[in-house]
Parts: structure tokens; sequence; C-alpha cells
């Protein structure tokens, strides 16, 4: 979307191709996502967004103006420890740890994170999405690309948005998809796949 060029490098995690010695030689946290500009080596994506921005004058994305850029880092630094931990510790106990133990999710864990997870989303309806329309001001930033991707793995791990309950937030949904096509679709190809086939699992128990 932003025509600033790069080569892209797949490390597939169901491979655990992110903890060989190879990548850590990239990223010592054996984490994704990563890039290396040059030999400049940045492991964090927050920090990944501001740099490329600003590298490549892309305002629209993160802007210049002081206070429209803090409401952009105002949003990217609460995700870490709100919609970002619950959603993920949300897919993991649902996907991840039953995939890793060979064992059932633990239903009491999943109450809670899903718990959370939907108190989060109330702090996107009605603080962050009741101030403007997009999660860093009045139009699309990095940090609705923050928001959305984290919102999107329960969402992939068969959970679902309640319309009724959280119609800024669903309405903010669509705006951002439409306007992030054809790759927001294209990065949520395999997630999707997901879950389409834990739907198809579920409906067959029926």
């Amino acid at each position: 979307m932003t025509n600033i060029p790069f080569e892209s490098k797949e490390i597939a995690l169901r491979k655990l191709e992110h903890v060989t010695d190879e990548y850590s030689q990239i990223n010592p946290f054996k984490k994704v996502p990563v890039i290396s500009d040059s030999g400049f080596i940045l492991t964090e994506s927050v920090a990944i967004f501001m740099y490329l921005c600003d590298k490549y004058k892309k305002n629209d994305w993160y802007p210049v103006d002081l206070k429209d850029r803090a409401r952009v880092n105002e949003y990217a630094n609460w995700q870490h420890a709100n919609l970002r931990a619950n959603g993920a510790m949300l897919f993991r106990t649902k996907i991840i740890t039953p995939r890793m133990t060979k064992k059932p999710p633990n239903e009491r864990e999943l109450e809670k994170w899903h718990e959370r997870w939907e108190s989060s989303i109330d702090d996107l309806e009605n603080i962050w999405l009741k101030r403007s329309s997009y999660l860093g001001g009045d139009h699309l930033t990095f940090a609705d690309l923050l928001g959305i991707c984290e919102l999107m793995q329960p969402i992939a791990a068969g959970y679902n948005l309640n319309q009724e309950k959280f119609p800024r937030v669903h309405d903010w949904v669509q705006r951002v998809k439409r306007e992030t096509q054809p790759y927001f679709d294209e990065a949520h190809a395999v997630p999707m796949r997901m879950r389409r086939d834990i739907l198809k699992n579920q409906n067959s128990k029926l």
C-alpha cells in the first residue's frame, strides 16, 4: 500500500524455523516480525512501523503533527497489555497450547481470556472509537493495522465479534478491511482457512 520496497522472507512457525540458530543471528528473541534494512535490524513491530514511516515519509500512516502522532503513539503503547495481550493469550489457549500438549483446551482459562479479550474490545468501542473514527485519529494509520491484526487472531480461532454489543468496532473493522484490500484478505488467508476448519469441526460435533 505504501510502495516501500521490500523483499519478504517467510518464516514457517509451524516448522519452528524461528528458533533455529540461523534465525537467531537475525533476531535473538526468536520471534517475528523482524526487518533488516541494509544490516540495520529491528525486532519489534511498532518500532518497525515508526522507522519505515519516518524513513519513507509516510506521514498519512504516521502523522508528523505532534498531537496527531501522539494519538497513534498512545494506542501503540496501550495495545501491548490490552487487546494484544488478551487476544494473543486467547489464541494461544485455544490453538497453540492444545497442539503442543496434545490435550484439549482448558475451559476455565479459555473463559478467562475470552472475558479479558471482550473487555479490551469494550475499550475500543467506548473509548478509542468513541473519540475518533479510527484508533489513531480521523483516518487510517498504523495504529489501525495493529488493532485489526490483534483482533483477527481470536476470530481466526473461531470466536465472533458481537455486532450488536460492539457496533463501532464492527463498523471500524469493515472500514479497515475495505481500505486495505486486497492486502487484508491476502494477509489473512491462512487465519481465515483456520477459522473455517474450526467452525466446520465444531458444527460436526453438534
